[in-house]
């Protein structure tokens, strides 16, 4: 095995997922992977990260999270909310499997989700329901 090879191979694996990389970009990608390192790829609306991370996901067999970003955003924002309630719901159904917890947790969602849209809001945003 040369040591070109696992490059070769995450680039053959991205050209499968409907992405050309050339040598240096499939060599970078590879070595992010093998060192477990944040990658920080920047360009141009339209230049093709997020094509990128999609071909990435899918030559590595995994689910892609994408987060839009835009002024503002803050890491409450980003990262999660935390919803005690839905959590709990989330857990006990997975713990159980049972199709009613399943039909609970669709409602508490819906009923959390249209209580938190519908709350009083300032003047200056708008109303969503």
């Amino acid at each position: 095995m040369t040591d070109a090879a696992p490059q070769q191979a995450l680039s053959e694996a991205l050209h499968g997922a409907g992405y050309l990389a050339d040598e240096a970009l499939a060599t970078t990608l590879w070595l992010a992977g093998e060192l477990q390192r944040p990658l920080l790829v920047e360009g141009d609306a339209g230049v093709g990260k997020t094509a990128l991370a999609t071909a990435l996901a899918r030559a590595g067999g995994r689910q892609l999270v994408r987060l839009q970003c835009y002024e503002g955003l803050d890491l409450s924002q980003a990262a999660y909310e935390w919803n005690y309630g839905r959590q709990l719901l989330a857990i006990r159904l997975h713990e159980t499997g049972s199709q009613a917890l399943h039909e609970a947790d669709l409602f508490a969602r819906d009923y959390l989700l249209s209580a938190r849209c519908c709350r009083p809001s300032p003047p200056t945003s708008p109303a969503c329901c």
